[in-house]
């Protein structure tokens, strides 16, 4: 993989300072330094890789990162699955939630996207509502809820990488350009690739299947119909996390996926469960 350097400016006439050269190799090889540090969410992600894992022997690793497998607990008890304190045993959570959802959760271990320090504003409360809404709209586009939740959960994993690259470059970029399209088109200028196709390229070399990498990698393309969940889900997602939001009408970005009289029905869904569901990923 060759780094990627950027092109121009970002949009807007906004002053950023000199782009950073953003290398591709580097920043994913840092994941490596970051295996170091979690060794015990490193292990769940290789273990939920293979085809011989069981909840017993997944329950077992992550009986060794008691916060990681309270997060994992947490979220098998949170309103999205609707165990309400029934998981009471860790194996009996990875069952729950399932093999996608514990690698995504080590995942987030494991890049640091549980610091929400040293993430861009408003970060887990977009995503939150990225993968609740990606989730409620799966069975439309035949997929299954739970992978669209996880899908939701990292699509912005490009961003925290970008954002650690170039935190105040890329707080001032999200602050000018505010609907995801425009910021996908500021980013591609400034780092000459956006966050969504970043996130795609780092979860695909860290092993992730095709039903995750594919509409990732799909959805910086309004025509492609492998990104239109993701791109529904990801405005809707905004609609939700941020106030000043200028709504996009989702006929335009979904292909039929979503009406705009259906949104309000969503929203309502993805408040009733974003902050439950955020308290279970990084508190």
């Amino acid at each position: 993989m060759t780094a990627v350097s950027p092109i121009v400016p970002a949009a807007g006439g906004l002053s950023l300072g000199t782009p950073p050269a953003v290398d591709l190799d580097r920043l994913l090889a840092g994941m490596d330094t970051m295996a170091g540090q979690r060794p015990v969410a490193a292990q769940v992600v290789a273990v939920a890789s293979t085809d011989d894992a069981s909840a017993a022997r997944l329950a077992e690793v992550l009986a060794g990162d008691v916060a990681l497998a309270g997060r994992v607990m947490k979220l098998a008890n949170s309103a999205y699955f609707g165990m309400t304190g029934r998981a009471t045993t860790l194996q009996f959570a990875v069952t729950v939630v399932g093999f996608t959802a514990v690698r995504t959760m080590a995942t987030v271990a494991l890049t640091c996207l549980d610091d929400e320090e040293h993430l861009p504003e408003g970060f887990w409360e977009r995503s939150t509502g990225v993968a609740l809404a990606a989730s409620v709209l799966a069975p439309r586009s035949g997929t299954r809820p739970q992978d669209a939740l996880c899908l939701g959960l990292l699509a912005q994993v490009g961003a925290a990488l970008l954002h650690g690259e170039d935190p105040a470059g890329y707080r001032a970029l999200a602050a000018a350009h505010r609907s995801p399209a425009a910021r996908r088109t500021a980013e591609v200028c400034r780092y000459g690739i956006s966050a969504t196709r970043l996130s795609a390229v780092a979860l695909e070399q860290w092993g992730f299947p095709p039903v995750m990498v594919g509409p990732l990698a799909a959805a910086d393309d309004p025509a492609a119909p492998d990104g239109a969940l993701l791109r529904v889900a990801s405005e809707i997602g905004a609609r939700h996390a941020d106030p000043a939001h200028e709504p996009v009408p989702v006929e335009r970005l979904g292909g039929g996926l979503l009406r705009e009289d259906g949104v309000a029905a969503v929203l309502e869904q993805v408040a009733a469960a974003a902050e439950d569901l955020r308290r279970a990923l990084v508190c």
